[in-house]
């Protein structure tokens, strides 16, 4: 990790379960950030190896349970030593743009104490249009902040959060993975699972199965711009309706078994 004069300083935290496919480049990106923290939910892979030839410091986060990711990432953020904190996946590379605005905002008057960030996602090959910005909280004072314990949650900042404009595209993080329509419907699996403690008070009937999934197709191909993205941005937008089907109808599946 390199060395950023300003006196405050920024810690990049990455937590890591088997992520050597990207880890190299991810830490290439982030190597002029004051410190790196990997916090390894022990891996079998050579990750822990990867991040240290990095100069992370390496902690050990127990894999214990399926829904772990979000307390590891509470876990991680307090072993970072510097008093501002960049959460970073391992599938995700930092500008250098997106870290050199990263230090001039700390040491500007009136810095936020959190920070949204957009992120460029892709699918097939192609940049999509309709998954930017994808604003992620990842940016922020370590002293005003928490991450609950609840998966796919944004940390809770005390204080003023601010928001990169969407038309800095230069400042957005660049999310590697690509995944296969396979993987997106796996995961829409479980996810979907992890939705239902959410949403057990909408009540959702019969109409949510046409109404929702229908909305959020629209949402993704015509409000933000999918159509754009050819027939990547079709498969993704109606992957997306699927993803709501699946809750709707999990919901109503949980309610006739009580």
């Amino acid at each position: 990790m390199g060395n950023e004069s300003h006196a405050d300083g920024i810690s990049v935290v990455i937590n890591t379960y088997n992520a050597s496919r990207h880890l190299d480049r991810v830490l290439q990106s982030v190597g002029g950030f004051d410190e790196g923290v990997g916090c390894d939910m022990e891996s079998t892979d050579d990750t822990v190896a990867i991040a240290r030839r990095h100069g992370c410091r390496v902690v050990t986060f127990e894999k214990r349970g399926c829904n772990i990711v979000e307390p590891a990432r509470q876990f991680a953020i307090g072993q970072a030593s510097r008093p501002w904190v960049l959460v970073v996946d391992a599938d995700e590379l930092v500008p250098e743009a997106l870290r050199r605005y990263l230090y001039e905002i700390i040491g500007s008057d009136g810095c936020p104490d959190g920070l949204w960030i957009p992120r460029k996602n892709y699918f097939m090959g192609s940049f999509l249009h309709s998954c930017y910005p994808d604003y992620i909280l990842r940016f922020f004072r370590k002293s005003v902040t928490t991450w609950p314990p609840v998966i796919h949650t944004a940390p809770q900042v005390e204080g003023r959060v601010g928001r990169i404009p969407r038309n800095r595209k230069d400042l957005a993080f660049d999310h590697l993975a690509n995944d296969s329509v396979g993987t997106i419907l796996r995961k829409t699996d479980t996810y979907s699972d992890h939705e239902l403690p959410r949403r057990r008070h909408k009540g959702y009937g019969t109409a949510a199965l046409l109404v929702r999934p229908a909305f959020r197709f629209f949402k993704s191909y015509v409000i933000k711009r999918g159509f754009l993205d050819g027939r990547a941005g079709l498969i993704h937008a109606m992957l997306d309706a699927v993803y709501q089907f699946a809750v709707v109808a999990k919901l109503i599946e949980e309610r006739r078994r009580q």
